[in-house]
């Protein structure tokens, strides 16, 4: 529970106590099961929480949605670690969740002992914006997975050539859940209200953020056809921060899954580094 009285949900996989555990942190209208199989991958290596941020997946919904915003998921990610007695984790951010991670950076940098942005940086391209905002808050419920995968699979718009309809289906099932014999989205629909009256992130500079939380190990993971993070934004970010590492996942828009071998390569070498 953390303080405005709401119960968040978060997976624990276990893993190692000598070190400092992952910290997963999901996208905009995603969930905890997203990292289900790099969770597998790492732990018990490394201990690996994986967090639904309040409104998503089995968290609670907030009954005041102007507070579903990076400031206050930073503030819950930071309860979170308190409660578990966590001093440092080592932060794999997708998106919305890598916006939360630099939040948390600029709120209390020294509970991030690495990290890794999965598709995202200080800048947001318009296109994706629009792209999301096209289908965020749509409470539209669906008969079939089958149906709920090609929704899925439209609203991503070729970011994933690769993906077979199977591939779509899984997708599905991790971003939709069953109600009342129908399939639908897996988060409360009001996430959407900030996020159409103020954009994706607050209105300030991030880069100063991106900056601060480059004094850290860095990994970013680019999808190499991603209309959010641009090639000149993610170039922008190497001269900003010149240690920090960069992977590009071919053929992949918003965002890699990071189980793409050259996502998987990048991560075990800079996991192995640390």
């Amino acid at each position: 529970m953390v303080r405005d009285g709401l119960k968040l949900h978060y997976r624990d996989y276990p893993g190692a106590s000598d070190g400092p555990p992952i910290l997963c942190l999901h996208g905009l209208t995603r969930n905890a099961r997203d990292f289900a199989e790099l969770a597998e991958r790492y732990s018990p290596q490394f201990r690996v929480l994986a967090l639904d941020f309040r409104g998503r997946g089995e968290s609670q919904y907030d009954p005041l949605p102007m507070r579903y915003n990076p400031l206050t998921y930073a503030g819950d990610v930071v309860e979170l670690l308190d409660q578990l007695d966590v001093l440092q984790a080592i932060f794999v951010g997708t998106s919305l969740g890598g916006l939360v991670t630099m939040t948390v950076g600029a709120m209390a940098r020294g509970r991030i002992g690495a990290a890794i942005l999965n598709d995202v940086g200080p800048d947001i391209d318009t296109m994706g914006i629009t792209r999301i905002l096209s289908y965020v808050g749509n409470d539209v419920r669906f008969k079939s997975w089958d149906e709920a995968a090609d929704a899925i699979a439209s609203n991503n718009r070729g970011s994933f050539n690769r993906y077979t309809h199977e591939d779509w289906v899984r997708m599905a099932k991790r971003n939709c859940r069953e109600e009342n014999g129908e399939i639908r989205f897996d988060y409360d629909m009001a996430i959407a209200e900030p996020f159409k009256a103020a954009g994706p992130t607050p209105h300030v500079d991030l880069w100063p953020l991106f900056r601060s939380l480059g004094r850290t190990p860095l990994l970013v993971v680019r999808g190499a056809k991603s209309d959010l993070l641009t090639a000149d934004t993610a170039i922008r970010m190497k001269h900003e921060v010149p240690d920090m590492k960069l992977a590009i996942v071919p053929g992949i828009g918003h965002a890699p899954e990071l189980s793409e071998p050259e996502a998987s390569a990048a991560i075990d070498e800079f996991l192995g580094s640390l």
